[in-house]
């Protein structure tokens, strides 16, 4: 009933029939008065029982097709993140199973009885996104920018210039000492203009978090 109302399971962490506490299962009855809460943290609410999963313990995401940009970001943050633009809702469903938040614009997805953990995304402004995220998941103190490919999501790795001089420009080869590789596309990175475009991007993010 609540779903039939446009309210996916995984938005759902407490729902009281007649003050009671009851899960999913409970068949509803005429002239129940029900009361359905969102997710909270830091409410102790026992001995009523949530209905909601315990949280994975680790911020690993999957994102719908809707949000290729949304991924880069998350990953330029140092967060898990699955994404692929020809990826089918069946897919994103099943490989949310492994430990992942489904992450979507599309609130029927998370309708699908096999996702636990996921979210619908209210905002389409990519930074609005990244706000709304930050505050839902509460990631701030997760951050870890730069250890991620944003290409790929692989885990980025040091590499001696040496190894890589025959991929480089003149210019990065004269400026640039320092370089890391992602193992799993071969992507090189160095701390160019990008990178310090990046770091001004992550610094004015974060002090309005903060400061929020």
């Amino acid at each position: 009933m609540i779903e039939a109302l446009g309210v996916p399971h995984t938005e759902i962490d407490l729902i009281l029939v007649n003050g009671e506490s009851v899960d999913f299962l409970y068949s509803v009855k005429d002239t129940d008065y029900i009361s359905i809460y969102p997710p909270f943290e830091s409410l102790d609410i026992s001995p009523l029982s949530k209905v909601r999963p315990h949280p994975l313990g680790q911020f690993c995401f999957i994102l719908d097709t809707h949000l290729g940009k949304l991924s880069a970001y998350l990953r330029l943050l140092g967060f898990d993140t699955l994404y692929r633009n020809n990826y089918k809702d069946e897919e994103l469903a099943d490989l949310s199973r492994e430990g992942r938040i489904l992450l979507t614009r599309d609130v029927g997805l998370l309708k699908r009885s096999i996702v636990t953990h996921g979210y619908w995304l209210r905002e389409t402004n990519l930074r609005k996104q990244l706000i709304e995220l930050f505050n839902r998941f509460d990631l701030l103190s997760a951050i870890a920018p730069f250890q991620r490919c944003i290409k790929c999501n692989g885990l980025l790795k040091p590499i001696q210039k040496e190894a890589i001089n025959d991929r480089l420009l003149p210019k990065t080869k004269n400026y640039y000492n320092e370089f890391h590789i992602c193992p799993s596309c071969n992507q090189i990175y160095w701390k160019g203009s990008h990178y310090e475009r990046m770091q001004q991007f992550i610094g004015s993010f974060l002090d309005y978090l903060i400061r929020k």
